[in-house]
């Protein structure tokens, strides 16, 4: 993950590592003096709810996000896996 460019990540869909499609990535939090991504904010889709996987919430522009560890990560490619 630390290895994925920022701007590359923006957009892309999250899903769990069970397979369950849970958001689409909206931002992230990033240290600037190191670079090092320390959270991912997710918009959830409709019907998916932070309960269900145990996801801390945050309110970003008026709507909730998931606040997902960078360290649940497990892989990025055509989407973002995170562990559930």
């Amino acid at each position: 993950m630390p290895n994925e460019l920022a701007e590359n990540l923006s957009g892309k869909e999250v899903m769990t590592s069970n397979g369950t499609y849970i958001g689409e990535l909206h931002n992230i939090q990033m240290d600037v003096k190191t670079g090092a991504i320390g959270e991912l904010y997710v918009s959830p889709f409709e019907n998916v709810r932070a309960e269900q996987h145990r996801f801390e919430t945050t309110t970003d522009e008026g709507q909730q996000k998931f606040t997902i560890p960078v360290s649940r990560v497990k892989s990025v490619d055509d989407c973002v896996v995170v562990q559930q």
